[in-house]
């Protein structure tokens, strides 16, 4: 970025990501969304269909630059949730959940280093997604209680993660009614469908290509990847 050129605003940074969106040409299968603490402005960022694979577990070689693994829990919305003049209440975003699976997100960058530039740069450049893996789930998902959930992450034979919680978001059922107003603002409302993914609870790990790795969620289930 040219000295004085970085995004002055989250409102610049997110006309920016649907730009690229509408200059891609491609279709908004899914969400990421996340806070940096439970009482902070949520932020998002759309997922192209292209970087969304829906029980996959290969990373397509030279799909990401930087391959940073994250385990995260994402929710699959079965009912839509389109603009409308009254914001939606926990209440009914709930309703609209068919369902809660393991995730693995790939963190990547366009810039040339990842973590280098301000935030706001990086919101811009999609909240540096890379890929989008979703694996197991459950339907039965309302006793679940995602600050009590245990998640391992391993990466080849080693546990790099093991403990309870850890998302810094707090609890995602907050953050997915901050984005159904966001993208009823932003992109026509959640279409039925849609898998919203709801953070790192175990940091982001950078791997070499071919790496294996695993994220387990306790009560959700396994999902096996290869970067690559």
């Amino acid at each position: 970025m040219p000295d004085g050129c970085e995004v002055p605003s989250a409102d610049a940074a997110y006309r920016v990501q649907h730009a690229t969106i509408h200059a891609l040409g491609g279709r908004i299968a899914g969400w990421k969304v996340g806070a940096r603490t439970p009482e902070s402005e949520p932020f998002a960022a759309p997922i192209l269909a292209a970087t969304l694979f829906d029980g996959g577990t290969i990373l397509p070689p030279g799909l990401c630059r930087h391959i940073g693994v994250e385990a995260e829990i994402a929710y699959r919305f079965g009912r839509a949730l389109p603009p409308r003049a009254v914001p939606y209440t926990a209440g009914e975003v709930c309703d609209a959940i068919v369902s809660v699976h393991t995730a693995i997100e790939i963190i990547d960058t366009r810039f040339a280093v990842p973590g280098s530039q301000p935030a706001l740069d990086h919101l811009a450049d999609q909240q540096s997604h890379g890929a989008l893996f979703v694996g197991p789930g459950i339907t039965d998902w309302r006793p679940l209680v995602p600050l009590e959930e245990r998640v391992t992450l391993t990466v080849g034979d080693r546990v790099v993660a093991d403990h309870v919680g850890g998302n810094s978001a707090g609890d995602p059922i907050r953050t997915l009614v901050w984005l159904a107003g966001h993208a009823a603002r932003h992109a026509g409302g959640l279409a039925a469908g849609t898998i919203v993914t709801t953070g790192s609870t175990t940091g982001t790990l950078f791997v070499d290509p071919g790496t294996h790795v695993r994220a387990t969620f306790a009560h959700l289930g396994t999902l096996s990847l290869t970067c690559g």
